[in-house]
């Protein structure tokens, strides 16, 4: 008899397939930003303005990585560098008023292709599987050390 876990992790694999990107330069079909882009663009807007030591920190990438990945969404006009807001000495990334945009029509697009895949779903077994996968998330992020800072309870507001 296989355990829960042995169904939980096939699923993960298969979902972990269906990433709503294309093959192509790590974007959706229809996507305007590429998946890391869209990932660092995220953080910073739930997070505020954060330095590249802060980011690698986040991620647990190396400062080159983060180099790169901040290098190109500095040259897309995504983000830019600004002296930290708190006074200290290294600079800091925020978003551009296109890195928002971008970022908000990203996502836009993505829920739209979540709301055709659960369109036959009722509201509650949304939000079931929605604080499961939050809960699924957590243990992650407790395990890994790094929790994702995520927005007020409003979906709106992200």
């Amino acid at each position: 008899m296989e355990r829960p876990t042995d169904e939980v992790e096939y699923e993960q694999m298969l979902l972990s397939r269906h990433t709503f990107l294309s093959r192509r330069g790590g974007r959706r079909q229809d996507g305007v930003l590429e998946r890391s882009a869209y990932i660092l663009l995220s953080r910073i807007r739930v997070q505020g303005p954060m330095s590249i030591g802060e980011l690698s920190d986040a991620f647990g990438l190396d400062a080159s990585t983060l180099n790169r990945q901040t290098a190109a969404a500095m040259r897309a006009g995504l983000i830019e560098r600004i002296p930290d807001p708190a006074g200290g000495m290294a600079r800091k990334f925020r978003l551009t008023d296109e890195g928002a945009r971008l970022l908000e029509e990203e996502r836009e697009g993505i829920v739209a292709v979540l709301e055709r895949v659960m369109a036959d779903w009722p509201d509650d077994d949304i939000a079931a599987f929605a604080t499961y996968l939050k809960r699924f998330n957590n243990g992650i992020e407790r395990i890994g050390g790094r929790p994702w800072p995520r927005p007020s309870d409003d979906l709106d507001g992200i």
